[in-house]
């Protein structure tokens, strides 16, 4: 990852769209053991890690690449049942039937829903919960200028129904989803980056990256403030069968 992209994001409170409220949320659907063992994938500086692990009572290991994500994480955790991993998602090493619950927020994209839940579900114990919160289309007929932007960034996403299908095809039972509001991706994303972006304008002054990096930052805000009406985030809480 380059210098200057973790020099914006490693200082805003998420590194995508998020709250503990839908972690919550989410947690409230899933019935699983007293201290169960949760592993946090694409954790990055670990608001929902420190959320589930007050929610669990339980041990969670929270994996992410970026060193500079993880010691953000240890410097924020007072407890001894956050168990971080630098590592690579898509090359995960655990026990077969190891984990309780399998948690990931705003990053399965990397490896993809069908791939990620089919890779996954190894290690996850019969009738254990794999819990996402993945981009996805909410409304029909979204704008050309829409889709040729998911086209470019993200071509994989899918309608809701869509995804539930692909899920329930890796051997799960989808037992809830619902839409993570708005706000989400104000309070705790967009907001903070557009403040962390105007702070480091003199330090990146005539700085060709970074001006490429902003431009990105702010094709996509602009097409949320435009159209998030047509897609949004959406957790999916499915229990292996």
């Amino acid at each position: 990852m380059d210098n200057i992209f973790l020099d914006i994001f490693n200082e805003i409170p998420r590194e995508g769209p998020g709250d503990d409220y839908f972690t919550e949320k989410a947690f409230s659907y899933i019935t699983i053991p007293e201290n169960p063992v949760t592993l946090d994938i694409g954790c990055g500086s670990g608001s929902q890690t420190i959320k589930l692990s007050k929610l669990s009572n339980g041990v969670v290991y929270a994996i992410d690449y970026y060193n500079q994500y993880l010691e953000k994480l240890e410097k924020k955790i007072n407890t001894n049942n956050i168990i971080i991993i630098q590592g690579d998602m898509k090359e995960l090493n655990f026990k077969k039937d190891f984990f309780d619950l399998i948690w990931s927020e705003g990053a399965i994209y990397i490896i993809g829903l069908e791939k990620g839940y089919n890779k996954y579900k190894e290690y996850l114990k019969r009738g254990g919960y794999m819990v996402v919160s993945h981009i996805s289309w909410l409304k029909s007929s979204p704008p050309q200028e829409l889709l040729e932007y998911w086209k470019n960034n993200y071509p994989e996403i899918n309608y809701i129904s869509e995804n539930i299908k692909i899920i329930e095809k890796q051997g799960f039972k989808v037992r809830k989803t619902f839409i993570s509001d708005e706000y989400a991706w104000w309070d705790n994303y967009y907001n903070p980056l557009l403040n962390r972006i105007e702070g480091l304008k003199n330090k990146y002054i005539n700085n060709d990256k970074f001006e490429n990096i902003i431009n990105d930052i702010k094709l996509e805000i602009e097409m949320y403030k435009k159209y998030s009406d047509y897609y949004g985030y959406v957790f999916y809480i499915a229990r292996k069968i």
